[in-house]
């Protein structure tokens, strides 16, 4: 059949006591029917009737009229004027599960017939596009009159000189340079570059030939380096000044200062051993003094110790005497393990699109989620148990919407707002044409 003109509205109306009490142009969109309030046409609660049904799909630029067995009514086809017991037997309209599918053309219409009320259908053209109003011409004016002409010219002066002074500024070639020699650079990049030589250090002249000097009778050779002129002193002599030096500086110094390393420095480890020895000499007080042994295992607990050179000697705790209140045996801790168990039923369906069988195995499947909000809170009221029954719907991309709780007797929102969190992450394999919901109860109960 072809399909009907993307420029057809389809015309829905509810008549109610013999009046057009609603009524709905419908280009692309769905028209659904029951007590939901999230209907298209929304219809007193009733046995016979579903919360939510889709009368009209719109389904590849084309509206399908979607019937089941109870429903009464008539539809046009252009040639002849068809019930809908017509349609379900003759094989006029495609069976889809427990539904019944007619493809509508731009000329077809008709009514459904819903108790109390009933919904007449057809295919109008849209209301032709109201003309816009125009001002007449002798109050119309134009943008140039209205527009302040020298602020416009200062403007565009001002754009025209900025343009041209960056286009030549962009235009001009940048200066080229010039490279250095080596010996042009500056003298910290030369250092950075060639590495510097250290200076050496100026060795004494060679005395020249002088005349012999007079032998004194008793010559005397002086003790101590010290003593020499400087000019005499080898450079050896000067590399042990300047280390005695450095010596003195740290000597005084952080742990050094402590120990009264040897120098002119004194600590409280050499006023102690310089008490002990006569005198404030470290190295003399430990003169003398025999080797450091280690402990052994076989030496424990003998009692003795060497006074030098051999092995030092430890006493065990085990020769120490104890008494008291004996050995405390305060067992081993243990966690005890809850355990609840959560039952589910049927779940409520208003959806063909929807199984209801296999969306009960896809909850059942991941129903271990569940499970764990109760358990948690069940550690802190054993005593918790009660039922929750969740509303929800799944929408044509096969995520859940909206989402509320009809029913929760177990008192606690702590589980309540866990199963909201677990099921919202839910991705389901089913993809309806329109937003379907599902209500599905929990009982949960503790096992033990």
């Amino acid at each position: 059949m072809a399909a009907p003109s993307s420029s057809k509205l389809l015309r829905v109306g509810l008549i109610q006591n013999g009046q057009i009490v609603e009524e709905h142009h419908v280009r692309r969109e769905s028209v659904t029917i029951g007590h939901d309030a999230r209907n298209t046409i929304v219809l007193p609660a009733s046995d016979d009737r579903p919360a939510r049904f889709s009368v009209f799909e719109h389904q590849g630029h084309q509206f399908l009229l979607v019937i089941n067995e109870s429903m009464k009514g008539r539809v046009n086809l252009g040639s002849s004027d068809v019930d809908f017991d017509a349609l379900r037997s003759q094989g006029l309209a495609s069976r889809r599960g427990d539904l019944y599918v007619l493809p509508l053309q731009e000329t077809a219409r008709g009514k459904v017939e819903l108790g109390d009320a009933t919904l007449f259908f057809q295919f109008v053209a849209p209301p032709a596009e109201e003309a816009r109003p125009l001002m007449p011409s002798d109050i119309r004016v134009s943008r140039w009159k209205t527009m302040d002409r020298v602020f416009f010219g200062i403007l565009a002066a001002s754009l025209l000189v900025h343009f041209s002074g960056a286009a030549i500024i962009l235009s001009a070639e940048a200066p080229k340079e010039q490279e250095l020699a080596l010996d042009q650079l500056d003298d910290r990049f030369v250092r950075a570059i060639i590495p510097q030589r250290p200076i050496e250090a100026v060795k004494p002249a060679a005395p020249g030939p002088t005349e012999a000097p007079k032998e004194d009778p008793k010559p005397t050779e002086p003790k101590d380096g010290a003593d020499k002129p400087a000019s005499e002193k080898p450079a050896s002599a000067a590399a042990a000044e300047r280390h005695a030096e450095m010596v003195k500086k740290v000597s005084d110094k952080g742990l050094l200062k402590m120990l009264g390393s040897k120098g002119s420095g004194t600590g409280a480890f050499q006023d102690v051993l310089g008490n002990a020895s006569g005198g404030n000499d470290i190295v003399a007080a430990l003169q003398g003094a025999g080797g450091v042994g280690v402990a052994t295992e076989a030496a424990v607990g003998k009692g003795n110790t060497p006074r030098g050179g051999g092995t030092g000697t430890v006493t065990g705790i085990g020769e120490l005497g104890t008494q008291g209140g004996g050995k405390v045996d305060l067992g081993t801790k243990k966690e005890v393990e809850v355990k609840g168990r959560v039952q589910d039923s049927t779940p409520e369906v208003d959806s063909s699109d929807v199984d209801r069988d296999a969306l009960a195995r896809y909850v059942r499947a991941r129903k271990g989620a569940i499970q764990s909000c109760y358990e948690k809170e069940l550690k802190r009221n054993p005593n918790l148990k009660g039922k929750v029954v969740v509303r929800f719907s799944i929408t044509p991309s096969g995520r859940v919407g909206d989402f509320d709780i009809d029913e929760n007797t177990l008192g606690s929102e702590a589980v309540a707002s866990c199963i909201r969190a677990a099921i919202r992450g839910w991705v389901f394999p089913f993809k309806p044409e329109s937003a379907a919901t599902v209500s599905y109860p929990f009982v949960f109960s503790p096992t033990g």
